[in-house]
């Protein structure tokens, strides 16, 4: 599939040592901004003593969203490092940052810019990487009855039931590949009782 991206299965960690310096390299599949702020703060909180946590992430199935951080190291030393490794694998949906403590010895620019590049570089290669789709949800509400319809079209078309609530009436959200999102609405808008809610 034309859309299908790229990404790493679970969260990698690696490490790197210079001259003193400890990189703790770490790679997270993500899907969001919310997600990179919120594995950042998971480990300022894990290493709290740590002097810099620089980090790149990519985004979109098409990688255009992305963002390098240097957090205080020399302009360029860290965050782009980084990012150029991700890069090299091809992936996108992903967060790597690489947690510094300082040595005592000064490293220079190229020895960060090596030093950052090889973290990245070993938290990726621990990683497995993954081919996946885009993928679109919808919620449906529907009486009881319709149960069996509506579970007919799930399965012959392999799409995936996030939440079922049966209350008075069922209420279901369904996961698909974001491509196929026309035919979804066009199936369940085919069961007279269902109603698409969002």
């Amino acid at each position: 599939m034309s859309d299908a991206f790229q990404t790493i299965s679970k969260p990698t960690e690696s490490l790197f040592k210079d001259r003193g310096s400890k990189f703790l390299g770490y790679a997270f599949p993500v899907n969001s901004v919310d997600d990179v702020k919120k594995n950042l703060t998971t480990l300022q909180e894990l290493h709290p003593s740590a002097r810099h946590f620089c980090y790149a992430y990519l985004l979109g199935a098409d990688a255009s969203e992305y963002r390098a951080n240097d957090d205080g190291e020399p302009n360029g030393s860290a965050g782009l490092p980084i990012l150029n490794q991700i890069k090299s694998k091809e992936v996108t949906y992903i967060l790597v940052v690489v947690v510094r403590y300082f040595g005592g010895t000064k490293l220079g620019v190229s020895g960060l810019v090596n030093a950052y590049k090889e973290a990245a570089k070993l938290a990726l290669e621990g990683a497995r990487i993954i081919t996946k789709v885009p993928s679109s949800r919808i919620t449906i509400r529907f009486p009881h009855s319709a149960t069996g319809e509506v579970e007919r079209i799930i399965r012959q078309n392999n799409y995936v039931i996030q939440t079922q609530d049966f209350g008075m009436d069922c209420l279901w959200t369904v996961e698909f590949a974001t491509s196929e999102k026309s035919l979804v609405t066009e199936q369940f808008q085919s069961l007279a009782d269902l109603e698409i809610v969002s």
